[in-house]
């Protein structure tokens, strides 16, 4: 299952706005090209009950059935990260257990993704269906664990509770959202915690993960504003900076139009506008209308002109996406659903992102 730097890794939060992206994305070569990390989302919260809006059960029941019906049997990272580690079943089951025991059912190729410090109990867990299923191990780690003097026998010795062996191990550094500027410091400072990392070409695979999409829409200017891809940016620069040292190159992994930061809003008090969330080659064209609750889904079409009437727009051609954009621009679609509209801006960015790395790399003197 191995994968090298062409390929690309979108850390998706599987919800219906992610799901039903994946599950348009057009039978060309972009699915044969990217291999998602799909998270388990979060449990939701009742505000009004101040309790969680459902039993683990009821939250986990679906999701390794959308992952088969939306994704199939292709290769995925798959983290319960986002699950509170306390959680069990009903049966007293543990969560990772049921959810790779239903990947399993469904003959999903799924590889268990884990961290240095994830709690004893969801570590083994992890070794449990490692062990059953030979698919390996994704570890995913932080700069800040990799700096720290300890990281190299934590590494090890979490390797060898896991007996897993390098080869079977895909790596991802996840930076999440961090100041990407100044981008030759940031570059310098990657490429000095990479140098931590044993035996790097070792490793299955080795990808880079980060964003700095915006945590939340309330910033954004009405009408349109472009927004920096600072890690498409910043990878592009590390591809030229590790070829230079002869360091393994990295896959590109970011986290498509959304945050990585969870954020629990209690929807009776909250009015989120009209966002349409566009990626161009350097940048994201985000789009703000009003109100969808006080407005009606007209306004989508009035969003939508603005992106296909600029430069920014890569035509209908480019993705299912990108076509029902220019349909809501003509009038002959509209809808106030955000899920809708965050697949519509997930099914684009994905198909723009894996074009981008093929062009990248097909116009770059590195192999």
């Amino acid at each position: 299952m191995a994968f090298n730097h062409t390929h690309y890794v979108p850390c998706l939060r599987w919800k219906q706005g992610e799901y039903q992206a994946v599950w348009r994305l057009s039978d060309r070569p972009v699915k044969h090209s990217f291999m998602p990390l799909i998270e388990a989302p979060e449990m939701g919260w009742d505000f009004e009950e101040e309790k969680v809006a459902k039993s683990v059960d009821d939250h986990l029941a679906p999701f390794a059935k959308r992952i088969h019906d939306k994704w199939g049997d292709g290769l995925c990272f798959v983290d319960l990260n986002l699950i509170n580690p306390d959680e069990r079943m009903q049966d007293g089951m543990h969560p990772a257990s049921f959810v790779f025991d239903q990947l399993r059912s469904f003959k999903c190729a799924a590889v268990p993704v884990t961290g240095l410090h994830r709690d004893a109990n969801y570590q083994n867990e992890i070794k449990k269906n490692v062990e059953k299923d030979r698919a390996g191990l994704c570890l995913r780690i932080t700069l800040e664990e990799i700096s720290k003097n300890s990281f190299k026998d934590e590494l090890n010795a979490l390797l060898s509770s896991l007996s897993v062996q390098l080869s079977d191990c895909d790596l991802i550094i996840d930076l999440g959202a961090p100041n990407f500027i100044p981008s030759d410091g940031f570059v310098a400072l990657i490429q000095v915690m990479v140098h931590r990392i044993p035996h790097l070409s070792g490793w299955r695979t080795f990808t880079l993960l980060g964003t700095s999409f915006p945590e939340t829409m309330a910033g954004i200017k009405k009408e349109g504003e472009l927004i920096a891809r600072d890690e498409w940016q910043l990878y592009q620069l590390l591809i030229d900076s590790f070829g230079k040292s002869k360091l393994r190159l990295p896959t590109f992994g970011d986290y498509a139009i959304a945050h990585p930061k969870v954020i629990s809003l209690d929807m009776r008090k909250v009015k989120p506008s009209a966002t349409i969330r566009y990626a161009t080659s350097d940048y994201w064209y985000i789009v703000k209308g009003e109100s969808v609750r006080d407005h009606d889904s007209q306004q989508y079409c009035r969003l939508s002109k603005l992106i296909t009437d600029s430069v920014h727009f890569c035509g209908a051609e480019l993705s299912w996406g990108d076509e029902y954009i220019q349909r809501c621009a003509g009038g002959s679609v509209s809808t106030k659903s955000l899920s809708m509209w965050r697949q519509v801006g997930t099914n684009h960015h994905i198909e723009k992102v894996a074009q981008d790395i093929a062009n990248f790399f097909g116009s770059s003197s590195i192999p």
